[in-house]
């Protein structure tokens, strides 16, 4: 098959990129930035540029779409909408003019919000930050693009958290900050994490290009894991100790908030905010149970993604 992977640069699309390459597809990249892997398959565009897509997507079969604004602090706000709603209606808009009747979207479990215990996919839409409003309205632009023609096929995928080698998001900045000794729990760490390892989201996303009618599948890795056992099994690894007083979640919260005082004072960014915090300590947790029944099995268990992404970017020192 023909495919185009829009966002095929980045972290899950270069992974992406290597499953659809050694299943014998033919593999096309259209991203902002170059493929350090695949520069050759690289064509430099922007999701919010209607023509790169409609170049980009001539002699298409299927049409992944991995591009998003999706970090909590990006600025301005105004680029959530720009890149995950106006970049939807560009991909369609460009599948139609050039008769492509397959997408795959990666939208996120952020459409659910926080401490929703477990939702599957019928569970409604109630995000509580941009990019989780932005990824829904994403996906009803797809749902209408694939209703109003019986011919066309939809996948919606909804990552939680997904981690590995090369990431550098909550999971990378949390094995950092126990590497360096400064991590302390905020809260009990009683709270259960969702999460997913990059190569079996890869896998799977690989898997999806011949689905028929519009599927929807929340995508983790079982089983959900608290808090405290993720840092403890980041910090074994690390063979990093970890303090054993908390710290309250109130006083977490007014950290956070003075911290993001001092970043919009001095216009940085830092690896802790209070969203991240809130979002720490969150029951962040999503039913896989149809993804199951889809006859989905996990390539990597969650314990060893975690041993291959602390071997990969904080390999031990002599």
């Amino acid at each position: 098959m023909e495919i185009l992977v829009i966002g095929g640069s980045g972290f899950i699309g270069t992974r992406l990129v290597d499953e659809l390459l050694s299943a014998n597809h033919k593999v096309r990249i259209l991203d902002i930035n170059p493929s350090l892997k695949y520069p050759e398959l690289t064509t430099l565009g922007d999701v919010r540029n209607l023509n790169d897509i409609v170049s980009a997507s001539q002699d298409i079969d299927v049409i992944y779409n991995l591009a998003a604004e999706h970090r909590d602090d990006v600025k301005p706000v105004s680029l959530y909408e720009e890149v995950n709603v106006d970049g939807a209606r560009n991909v369609v808009d460009a599948a139609i003019s050039n008769n492509v009747n397959a997408i795959v979207f990666t939208s996120s479990v952020a459409i659910y919000g926080l401490n929703k215990n477990c939702p599957d996919e019928t569970f409604p839409a109630e995000p509580f930050n941009e990019y989780g409003r932005t990824k829904w309205e994403a996906e009803k632009i797809f749902n209408e693009w694939a209703s109003s023609d019986p011919t066309r096929n939809l996948t919606i995928i909804r990552p939680a958290v997904v981690f590995g080698e090369g990431n550098r998001g909550n999971v990378y900045n949390l094995m950092s900050q126990i590497q360096s000794g400064k991590f302390i729990m905020i809260g009990d760490g009683t709270n259960r994490k969702s999460m997913g390892y990059v190569g079996n989201i890869a896998a799977l996303l690989s898997q999806m290009i011949n689905n028929k009618g519009v599927c929807i599948f929340n995508f983790c890795d079982k089983p959900d894991l608290t808090s405290a056992e993720i840092t403890k099994f980041i910090s074994k690894n690390m063979g990093k100790s970890l303090p054993r007083f908390h710290i309250p979640l109130f006083f977490g919260i007014l950290a956070g908030r003075a911290i993001d005082m001092i970043a919009a004072t001095t216009n940085k960014n830092y690896s802790i905010s209070e969203v991240r915090i809130r979002k720490f300590v969150a029951e962040t947790t999503v039913s896989t149970e149809k993804l199951i029944n889809n006859n989905y099995k996990q390539k990597y268990t969650i314990y060893q993604g975690l041993s291959r992404m602390i071997d990969s970017e904080f390999p031990p020192t002599e």
